[in-house]
């Protein structure tokens, strides 16, 4: 029996996801911006939760663990790497960890760039993947402490997925990202039609998280740093993808 994924807009802009295996019972939440949303939603399909995945430290993905660990005693898991600056960690993981939910593997990807300590969740079963400010629809996250090389090789990682894995990503900032992709690579046809299907989905309040990777790799900038193209819309042609990753970064930051 497939697992049931349920998003949970948190704060004004973040996501936490449900993970829910119908056959066992079992619920894992990835990341913990604010209980109260989160415990609404366990309630309202009677659900507990029995696991909290977590892929980074910053405060809007934990601010709500202990308030969930108290109330259900869930087991928390999160990076070896990090585990100084995240909530008390059950299970500390690393690259090529695998732990499980239910009776499907959870594999562990780290991402370092956003922090030095981000891990991804891959499942593969499932075809899916929570990378939460790692990379983003239409976008990845800033680098508050990784370097560009970092941040490339991470979305490297991710893009070697499967074309059909569904990317999970923690910040509905899907419309602004567009807004700049089209800065980047403004005669793409699928960018273009991407953003005018993130308009629609706005105005009727629906969220453009999660999104297919196949879709990422066709539109989203960070993802296309080898595109020739783009290489030559930044004047960079036959540059080393990472130095051009490197300028859209910073060109992002200044957008």
């Amino acid at each position: 029996m497939p697992l049931e994924i349920v998003t949970i807009p948190c704060l004004s802009d973040n996501y936490a996801f449900l993970i829910h295996a119908p056959g066992s019972g079992l619920t894992a939440l990835v990341d913990a911006p604010k209980a109260a949303a989160i415990e609404a939603e366990l309630d309202r399909r009677g659900w507990t939760l029995d696991q909290i995945w977590l892929t980074h430290h910053h405060w809007d993905h934990i601010d709500g663990v202990e308030t969930l660990r108290s109330r259900f005693g869930a087991t928390v898991v999160g990076a070896a790497a990090d585990a100084p600056r995240l909530p008390k960690l059950d299970l500390e993981v690393r690259e090529g960890s695998v732990f499980s939910l239910s009776r499907e593997d959870v594999q562990v990807i780290e991402v370092p760039g956003h922090t030095v300590g981000h891990i991804a969740f891959y499942l593969p079963e499932s075809h899916a993947v929570f990378t939460a400010d790692s990379l983003m629809a239409l976008g990845c996250g800033r680098l508050f402490e990784g370097t560009p090389e970092q941040m490339w090789t991470s979305l490297s990682k991710l893009a070697a997925l499967p074309d059909d894995t569904i990317v999970y990503s923690g910040h509905e900032y899907t419309q602004a990202n567009g807004r700049f992709a089209e800065t980047i690579e403004p005669e793409n046809a699928a960018l273009k039609k991407r953003i005018a299907d993130i308009s629609e989905a706005r105005a009727a309040g629906r969220p453009t998280v999660p999104s297919e990777l196949a879709l990422e790799k066709a539109t989203n900038p960070f993802l296309r740093a080898n595109e020739p193209g783009i290489q030559a819309n930044l004047g960079m042609t036959g540059s080393a993808p990472v130095d051009v990753f490197a300028e859209i970064r910073a060109r992002k930051d200044r957008f």
